[in-house]
């Protein structure tokens, strides 16, 4: 008979059995994985965690420095960070068994504003010297282009004194980064021209002789001045600052004009001579083309010799009118029938009546005038002043009815002014052009004084 085994042997045997078939612990495997928003590195930045741990039921996320700073979620989305810096980030995962943790650092870098100012030192006239004030943040490197600037480039905080020559616009561009991203920005510095100095100096519309009493025209044409101040040897200036200006001479003689400008860095000076000569008191015009009647509306029949204007029948004659003193009267384009009429009388050869019309007297043919006047070509040619004027006297008969044909040439017509000025005309070609016909002539008469 076999011996019963003990009870107490029996319940090792089955401590030993249910030892054998006890389950083996389940491992965990801690990972997970993160992505940058648009792959920047720069705070504030958003960053996706993703977990890949196997083998867990439990999650704890600790995020240094991130927002939220602890997540129990097995994916905790997005967290964001908002200071520079390494951010230690840990996964502690679990089960029933076993615990692990995984940690990484993740560096972030600073936000970056980048700024800066321009300070013009004296003004924007060429040379410039600018002075760049830096307001960037959280920048760790810098980058200068100085377009058109010496020097061109710099890479400090802070650029020397940058100097433009070149007028026009010039870009200036700082580049910065923070160690994992550039930023840029620009701004424009515009440049206006180097000081320049100039003038023009003409003799007024009537004093293109150069003969005293002379008004000479005073035109600036200086370029990036602040200040001017006009100098002359003699005459009288209308204003000693203005750029638009007139200077009166009364004597002849030869004269200097200077005109100095500044512009805070820099003074220019410019001298200019003017001759004036002595008054011959004659009035010298040379080529005027006066027309048959039938050009008066293409030539023009009508001048006044103090305004050396020829007038066609369309003109307004309303203000001008009475300047009028020389009325030229060809009847046919064969120059068979001319003669030159009072203004006042106009309107008896196919002219309408001149608005403020004058009288002028004329010898138009000084071969039947029955005067003992006598100026020839040559007489003309050599007047230099008015004294050959001067002793011509006009009969009180000399009313220009006389005509003369173009067999002549050249010929003299003399004539008085309303005014009393007294000048020859001096036809020198009789211009056969159809109905547009004209005479060239020279004049010569005292000036209106």
């Amino acid at each position: 008979m076999t011996k019963p085994i003990p009870y107490t042997v029996l319940a090792a045997l089955l401590l030993l059995l249910a030892a054998c078939y006890k389950e083996v612990p389940h491992p965990v495997a801690v990972d997970f994985i993160y992505v940058l928003a648009d792959s920047s590195k720069t705070v504030p930045r958003p960053v996706n965690f993703t977990n890949r741990t196997t083998g867990a039921t439990g999650f704890k996320w600790t995020f240094e420095g991130g927002e939220p700073a602890i997540s129990e979620y097995e994916n905790p989305g997005t967290v964001v960070f908002k200071q520079a810096g390494a951010h230690k980030v840990t996964l502690e995962a679990w089960n029933e068994d076993i615990r692990e943790t995984k940690t990484i650092t993740i560096q972030l870098d600073s936000a970056v504003q980048v700024s800066f100012d321009a300070e013009i030192q004296v003004n924007d006239f060429s040379p410039v010297q600018v002075k760049f004030i830096n307001h960037t943040q959280g920048a760790s490197s810098y980058q200068w282009t100085f377009e058109g600037g010496d020097p061109a480039t710099a890479d400090v905080q802070t650029p020397p004194i940058i100097t433009f020559t070149t007028p026009g616009d010039h870009q200036v561009t700082l580049q910065v980064s923070n160690g994992g991203e550039s930023f840029t920005t620009t701004k424009t510095i515009t440049v206006k021209p180097a000081l320049q100095t100039d003038f023009e100096l003409t003799p007024g519309a009537f004093d293109d002789d150069y003969e005293a009493p002379l008004t000479a025209i005073l035109k600036g044409k200086s370029i990036s001045y602040l200040t001017q101040q006009w100098q002359t040897s003699g005459g009288t200036l209308l204003s000693d600052t203005a750029s638009d200006n007139t200077l009166f001479f009364n004597d002849p003689g030869t004269y200097t004009v200077t005109l100095t400008n500044g512009n805070g860095k820099d003074t220019r000076t410019v001298t200019k001579t003017i001759t004036v000569k002595p008054n011959s008191r004659l009035r010298s015009i040379t080529d005027v083309k006066l027309g048959i009647s039938t050009a008066h509306g293409e030539i023009g029949c009508f001048y006044s010799t103090r305004l050396r204007k020829v007038f066609r029948r369309n003109d307004d004659l309303s203000a001008e009118g009475k300047e009028i003193d020389l009325v030229f009267f060809g009847l046919n384009r064969n120059f068979t029938y001319n003669k030159f009429v009072s203004p006042d009388s106009a309107a008896s050869y196919t002219f309408g009546a001149i608005p403020g019309a004058t009288v002028t007297r004329f010898i138009n043919k000084q071969e039947q005038c029955n005067c003992s006047l006598q100026f020839t070509a040559a007489d003309f040619d050599n007047m230099t002043n008015d004294a050959p004027l001067q002793s011509l006297q006009f009969p009180a008969n000399a009313t220009g009815g006389i005509q003369f044909d173009y067999n002549l040439l050249p010929r003299i017509v003399l004539f008085q002014t309303q005014d009393g000025r007294k000048g020859a005309v001096k036809i020198k070609d009789y211009v056969l052009e159809g109905s547009t016909a004209y005479i060239l002539a020279d004049i010569k008469v005292q000036k209106y004084e």
